[in-house]
């Protein structure tokens, strides 16, 4: 039982060590350079999609091309986690005869560095330009999330659980893209409406019914769940259920947002 923020594979060697630690550093440094480029990407592409974003004011640009990031990295990242969790054999017990709950590969914990490098670029952006990407919940929500992490990808263990949670980021991409409709003056669109409905669903589906799966998981795996090292046991305890409970606050505002949508459209016609 790993009880300590060792790297997994100490026992293995210094060398494999510190290939683990250079691969972490060099993830978190690709997901902050990953940031770089979407955002300026983004500067440079939304002028030829959306008209309305060379009349916007410089604080609603950075935070148009900030959006662009947040939604890159949601689209990376669900896909990696789809391929981690889904497709390939990694947490297959009958296939490796490990514990889900300390499994463990050098991709998972590529990806999870990449994480990382993202919550920390968003957060240093949030903090420099308070409260204008986001208050207390934004700094909240990241501050869980590079937590949990960072447990995760240092002890090796409880990488399904957080590659169920970052699967949930890729709702982002809904969200992001009915604040780019209404600040181009889009909200009355056809598109609009019918974001909405997939964000609703999208939602529903991975942030509301896939966390009823986490803790079920959770409950019937829990004998393997105590053998986690006790700050990672306890925060497997404590922050799912916070993260919950903001996600069906945010739910319900979906869901008014969305009759309100589907009221007025159903008015105009």
């Amino acid at each position: 039982m790993t009880n300590n923020f060792a790297f997994p594979g100490d026992g293995d060697g210094d060398a494999l060590v510190s290939s683990r630690r250079l691969v972490l550093l060099a993830s978190v440094c690709s997901g902050i350079l990953m940031c770089k480029i979407v955002y300026d990407l983004t500067g440079f592409i939304s002028p030829l999609i959306f008209s309305a974003y060379g009349k916007l004011e410089s604080k609603v640009r950075m935070e148009w091309n900030n959006r662009g990031f947040s939604t890159f990295h949601a689209i990376v990242v669900a896909v990696a986690s789809i391929y981690i969790l889904v497709i390939s054999d990694q947490f297959d017990e009958n296939v490796h005869g490990d514990l889900v709950i300390n499994s463990t590969t050098r991709l998972s914990e590529s990806v999870m560095g990449l994480s990382l490098g993202y919550f920390l670029a968003d957060l240093a952006m949030i903090f420099w330009h308070f409260p204008t990407l986001g208050g207390i919940e934004y700094v909240f929500h990241h501050g869980l999330s590079m937590f949990s992490i960072i447990l995760s990808v240092t002890s090796g263990q409880s990488q399904f659980y957080i590659f169920i949670v970052l699967f949930s980021e890729a709702t982002t991409p809904f969200v992001n893209l009915r604040w780019y409709l209404d600040t181009s003056g889009q909200k009355g669109s056809k598109a609009y409406t019918v974001n909405g409905i997939a964000l609703f669903l999208g939602w529903l589906l991975a942030r509301v019914l896939l966390f009823i799966y986490f803790f079920v998981h959770m409950y019937l795996h829990f004998h393997q769940v105590r053998q986690v090292f006790p700050l990672g046991f306890y925060s497997l305890l404590t922050i799912p259920p916070a993260l919950a409970v903001m996600n069906l606050i945010w739910f319900w505002k979906i869901t008014k947002g969305l009759i309100k949508t589907i009221s007025k459209a159903r008015h105009r016609e």
